[in-house]
């Protein structure tokens, strides 16, 4: 049975602020996603044992390199369909400011093919996992798709409430109106945008704003991203707002640590039902993504750096 479910596969093309390219590495936000879900079992964090499934539609041309590393990790791929069409790709265009613009290489219909989410790619194994993330276009959520996650009980089974966590692709073109932001806040267990979404939801202000106004319209988890100065929570049990700082490393490409981030938070999560340690385990993840371009080799070195990281933000405290 498949714990966690992450979703999409992107070929990235990525252009370095300095000009230089890297091209087919493994995206999507679902890839990345999966690694971070599955860190605390390849990291002995946990007794569970985190299976993750990842569903997504890809072409032939998916290189070889990213079904050995979809391997090597772990990453369950019976919700990985091959089609004949090919790939969804895009440039994903870095920017010395951190701003990151992606450009689609593939035809439209090809998008909505691969990267079209309905019950019918969901496989049965996947149907009662604990917890679920997606990645959503804020001015267009698909919250329908999320109701039907939380319906997917079978006759005759026990009452299932999965964890559902969004995190928006990209900032919304325009401030929704308050009654889309609650449909928005309220549809997730865990809503984690970064800054710049944020504020494009609910108007400028500091990270404790954004994390205020967004509880206010109705979200039970904010786990608010704020790269380099790691991420700031609000849990709705009373807690005060968790504050965590990002792992110090050095950083040679961001590009997917904010979805390793959400998929660390969404393990910790239902694991251990404890929302700092969630993002404790999300910045551990976010923190291997940004250290080389494209997914980083599961090895040795990673289970024993990844518990050293942990204890590291253990003895950080809540400051």
């Amino acid at each position: 049975m498949i714990d966690l479910v992450a979703f999409g596969i992107i070929l990235d093309d990525l252009v370095f602020p300095d000009g230089h390219t890297v091209t087919g590495t493994l995206g999507g936000g679902g890839p990345q996603t999966a690694f971070g879900m599955r860190l605390p079992a390849l990291a002995g964090w946990t007794e569970e044992s985190g299976d993750v499934g990842l569903v997504a539609g890809i072409g032939r041309d998916l290189p070889d390199s990213a079904r050995v590393w979809l391997a090597a990790t772990g990453i369950d791929l019976a919700g990985v369909r091959e089609t004949e069409l090919p790939t969804p790709r895009a440039w994903q265009i870095l920017e010395s400011k951190g701003r990151r613009t992606q450009v689609w290489r593939v035809e439209g219909h090809v998008i909505s093919a691969q990267l079209g989410r309905t019950l019918d790619h969901i496989p049965e194994s996947y149907r009662q996992a604990k917890g679920f993330h997606l990645g959503i276009h804020p001015d267009e959520p698909d919250l329908d798709f999320i109701d039907q996650l939380r319906s997917m009980a079978g006759i005759g089974m026990p009452a299932y409430c999965p964890v559902i966590s969004l995190e928006p692709f990209k900032p919304a073109d325009r401030p929704p109106s308050d009654a889309a932001l609650r449909q928005l806040c309220t549809a997730a267990d865990i809503f984690s945008p970064n800054v710049a979404e944020a504020q494009s939801l609910v108007g400028s202000g500091s990270p404790d704003e954004l994390v205020r106004h967004l509880a206010d319209a109705g979200a039970s988890i904010v786990a608010l991203r704020m790269g380099p100065e790691g991420s700031l929570v609000y849990a709705d049990s009373g807690a005060a707002h968790l504050y965590v700082p990002a792992v110090p490393t050095t950083v040679v490409d961001p590009t997917g640590a904010g979805n390793a981030y959400c998929g660390g938070f969404l393990a910790g999560y239902v694991q251990t039902g404890n929302a700092l340690t969630a993002a404790r385990y999300g910045a551990v993840a976010a923190s291997f993504l940004v250290e080389q371009v494209g997914l980083p080799e599961i090895n040795e070195r990673l289970r024993t750096q990844a518990g050293l990281r942990l204890h590291l933000l253990q003895q950080t405290g809540n400051g």
